[in-house]
């Protein structure tokens, strides 16, 4: 799936992509299990690049296909003699950042560029999908579950083919696409009259603990959680570990604190009209804290 793909299924434009990309910082790591759930929003890793100069070229790289257009071939064309010539590239024995201990690992390849291209527009697109919703939740209240169903498609996403549940149901905060590397699913809204009839009771949600291995340096085992439901069958419906947050949720919240922290720092009246006209968006009023809430009241005289 190429970036003229993903528009083209998800019926946007890639502005919102490309500032969910940009708002990310770069962090280095040597685990996948170093960063998780809401952390995959605000920031940009991959595995096996600390001590190696890399994670920032490959970051550019992303934010490079997404603002272009770029197919994954053309990325992967472009990137693959850079990582090659800093050595980030093929099988090789390496010292652990933290340990020292020699370990066996794949750094650069063909898959593992794929990878990356397709989690990450994935995940970008979709971040700018969630705003576009949330912004459109008066004429749009339910969203439909849609997952792509070819032989590639897993079961469980499968199996959510078509679940539909009003926009703010908690479902959504865990069960938001991508719900995995390489996730293809995505959400659809609907106005009334599509959902009113389809709509379904907000499920019970339950939350397991998995292991996901042991810190090398520390000897520490990791945990993870996962956040979902049981299907009639009995079958678990819930992100893979490390996925279990709605990525563009988290990215509107962090655009909206972001935009409050420099109202705050405005004249009071600058920053009393700014806030007004900021919250005649309707994305942008769902995405504040209560204490930003509480705030923007104390400033507009709404309490009074």
């Amino acid at each position: 799936m190429n970036p003229e793909d993903i528009k083209a299924v998800f019926g946007m434009q890639p502005e919102a992509a490309v500032a969910y990309l940009q708002q990310k910082g770069i962090n280095v790591s040597w685990d996948w299990q170093d960063m998780l759930d809401d952390a995959h929003a605000t920031a940009f890793t991959v595995a096996k690049t600390a001590g190696m100069d890399v994670v920032g070229d490959i970051y550019a790289a992303v934010v490079k296909a997404a603002e272009s257009g770029q197919t994954l071939e053309q990325f992967s064309e472009q990137l693959t003699p850079v990582l090659q010539a800093k050595g980030w590239w093929g099988r090789q024995d390496v010292p652990h950042p933290d340990t020292g201990e020699i370990q066996t690992v794949r750094l650069g390849s063909p898959h593992r560029l794929k990878t990356i291209y397709l989690t990450n527009m994935q995940s970008a697109y979709m971040a700018g999908r969630y705003a576009e919703m949330m912004d459109a939740i008066d004429t749009h209240p339910y969203w439909e579950y849609v997952a792509v169903n070819d032989e590639r498609t897993r079961e469980t996403h499968r199996m959510l083919h078509g679940s539909v549940y009003a926009a703010d149901d908690p479902v959504w905060d865990s069960l938001y696409p991508p719900l995995d590397y390489r996730c293809r699913c995505r959400v659809r809204p609907l106005s009334h009259s599509q959902g009113a009839a389809l709509v379904q009771p907000s499920p019970k949600l339950e939350s397991i603990i998995v292991d996901i291995g042991t810190n090398p340096a520390t000897g520490e085992e990791r945990y993870a959680q996962r956040t979902g439901f049981r299907l009639p069958d009995g079958t678990f419906a819930a992100p893979s570990a490390g996925f279990n947050a709605n990525q563009g949720k988290t990215f509107l919240q962090r655009t909206a604190r972001v935009a409050i922290e420099k109202a705050q720092s405005a004249p009071p009246e600058l920053a009393k009209v700014a806030v007004k006209e900021m919250m005649k968006q309707e994305k942008f009023r769902n995405a504040l804290t209560l204490a930003q809430l509480k705030w923007v009241a104390e400033l507009l005289g709404l309490n009074q």
